[in-house]
């Protein structure tokens, strides 16, 4: 095990400790679910990294997840043409690519992956995955039935997991609820992670299998943050057993779930390009104010200040912590720092294109493509506070009072899964798929 192993190892038990700390130290101390979640994290941190067989698993969850994405977009160069092939790409007519355009060549994977998983839905392909993996989390980390079975959903869906447990939202304990929006934000949903695999599957081959190991590895690190910070003293009314996960309003045939899928994905699409259209705006008008604010200071300070080298100052810390080579701490924290105020689309995307540059170690890839896989930016707050009300109205000031929190930890679990990436990785031949 090499220093910078350690490093990860050591950051991950004081991500833990951070987290208690953020809590304010409250007792008592939940030691089973602590147990547990970090027993399940390091058993499942070996099973991807350690075990051969597990690479062949990655290879193939990989090779179908990209086959299925590249058959999907069939129907956005159909519309878009050119527009939507990837740089060196060209139409059977001859005609090449304008080059990469994110709008025609990534949102539409959002459509269509909405679009198929609603199709699975429809057919009752998911929910027997959602059901194992409920037990599994009910059972290893001592959680209530619903806590269980909304974490297991967020393995392949958003905020729409509450729906599953909806009779269950206005009797969940605050703690719960804590829980509940953590795992949320420290998960990606299916929908998202066809984009993030566009943007890194040329310089990492694997992306898909690995994004797919931090959603489930995502769920006992929120749930051990999120118990460190607020342990329930509360009994849960779901607590001895996993109960029926309610579905949203079933579809009358495949096509009916295809059509409302594919809506939803629009939506999510459109939602995906006004955030960030508003965002990376409001950002540059920042940028040029500090710019010129700080243009006297410029030479003292090494350059120009901006919105993105403070949050590589504030992110700093974490960056240490997860396990990075020093060379590489100011960019890994400038790009953790992006995801929490730009999103994991922006986030990922840089991490894209320096991957492809080779100005970042296939370590700090590994380590960052876990440690930025999850919703936990400013917006997500909003989000998960706004949807989750509409289904239980009455906890809206609970909820609303616990979104910050959520925040914090869902940050501080993502991190402790870039961290557990870090502890594992050791430059093994063909992890990244190169």
């Amino acid at each position: 095990m090499s220093v910078l192993n350690l490093y990860s190892l050591a950051g991950w038990v004081a991500l833990a400790g951070i987290a208690w700390v953020a809590g304010g130290c409250r007792r008592p101390v939940p030691w089973r679910t602590v147990a547990g979640a970090a027993g399940l994290m390091l058993m499942l941190g070996a099973i991807i990294f350690w075990l051969p067989p597990t690479r062949a698993g990655l290879l193939w969850v990989n090779d179908t997840v990209v086959a299925v994405l590249e058959a999907g977009n069939a129907g956005a160069r159909f519309l878009f043409g050119p527009l939507a092939l990837s740089p060196g790409q060209s139409t059977p007519t001859g005609e090449p690519s304008v080059g990469f355009i994110l709008a025609a060549q990534v949102l539409p994977a959002a459509i269509f992956f909405a679009a198929l998983m609603a199709l699975l839905y429809h057919v009752r392909v998911i929910q027997p995955i959602v059901r194992f993996f409920a037990r599994l989390f009910h059972r290893t980390l001592g959680l209530s039935g619903a806590e269980a079975i909304a974490g297991a959903s967020n393995i392949f869906v958003g905020v729409e997991s509450a729906i599953t447990i909806r009779p269950y939202l206005d009797g969940m304990t605050r703690s719960e609820l804590l829980t509940l929006m953590t795992c949320g934000m420290s998960t990606v949903a299916s929908t998202t992670l066809a984009l993030y695999v566009l943007f890194l599957k040329d310089a990492f081959p694997l992306i898909a299998g690995h994004l797919i190991s931090a959603s489930v590895l995502a769920i006992p690190a929120a749930v051990l943050v999120s118990k460190l910070m607020l342990p329930e003293t509360e009994k849960a009314a779901t607590l001895g057993q996993v109960p029926p996960m309610r579905e949203g309003d079933r579809q009358p045939n495949a096509m009916a779930a295809l059509s409302a899928g594919s809506w939803d994905g629009l939506q999510l699409a459109a939602g995906i390009a006004t955030l960030l259209i508003a965002v990376l705006g409001l950002v540059a008008i920042i940028d040029l104010a500090l710019v010129k604010l700080t243009a006297p200071l410029a030479g003292a300070l090494g350059g120009p200040v901006d919105v993105a080298r403070i949050l590589g100052w504030l992110f700093m810390p974490l960056a240490w912590l997860i396990g990075v080579a020093s060379g590489e701490v100011a960019e890994v924290a400038r790009l953790l720092g992006g995801r929490a105020m730009l999103t994991e689309v922006f986030a990922y995307q840089q991490l894209g294109e320096l991957a492809a540059a080779g100005s970042l170690s296939p370590r700090s890839v590994v380590v960052l493509s876990y440690a930025l896989c999850g919703f936990a930016h400013v917006a997500s707050v909003g989000i998960f506070v706004g949807g989750i009300s509409a289904l239980a109205p009455a906890r809206r000031g609970d909820l609303a009072a616990l979104g910050p929190r959520a925040f914090i930890a869902a940050t501080l679990a993502t991190s402790m899964n870039g961290a557990l990436a870090g502890v594992f990785y050791y430059g093994q031949q063909g992890l990244l798929g190169l």
